[in-house]
């Protein structure tokens, strides 16, 4: 990805309904580069999608924790269904599956505290393969508006990449 790729995938992060004559614009280049690069970026996978950015508070869902699930027994088989059935809750923002102690990290958000017991209590901790359930309460989340490439490895500023 070079300079001109980098600058329309911010632009489009900002305000995905901009048009293709606004984005080259700020960009600087045709709206027929614009077009053609914009293409390119979503046959590559890069661009996945054009999604509406929601306000979980306006849904009524103000409450939101991280859910911890450890898993038994521990098998690919298991882990998927557990992964698969709690994307499928209308409560799951996110499911990630995680090294370490735990195996999936869930993401939920809910519409008070109260719900949020009932639904770790009589949806999540009665199952017998979740052995270990936690759950972290989010005082305030922040979701960055743009995502672009990270430095080349070994030329962030002189600096030893991280391993």
């Amino acid at each position: 990805m070079d300079a001109v790729d980098q600058a329309i995938l911010r632009r489009l992060q900002r305000d995905g309904r901009q048009t293709n004559r606004e984005l080259a614009e700020a960009v600087g280049i045709a709206p027929s580069t614009a077009l053609e690069r914009t293409r390119a970026l979503r046959s590559r996978g890069v661009i996945t999608g054009f999604h509406a950015a929601v306000d979980l508070e306006g849904l009524g869902r103000g409450v939101q924790a991280l859910i911890s699930i450890r898993i038994r027994p521990q098998s690919r088989e298991a882990i998927e269904s557990a992964r698969d059935s709690m994307a499928s809750m209308p409560e799951t923002i996110g499911v990630f599956v995680v090294t370490g102690n735990e195996d999936l990290l869930v993401h939920v958000a809910v519409s008070s505290t109260a719900y949020l017991r009932d639904f770790v209590l009589d949806r999540l901790a009665r199952r017998k393969e979740y052995v270990d359930v936690r759950t972290i309460v989010v005082y305030d989340y922040v979701q960055p508006v743009e995502q672009s490439e990270l430095p080349s490895e070994g030329r962030s500023e002189g600096r030893t990449p991280y391993r």
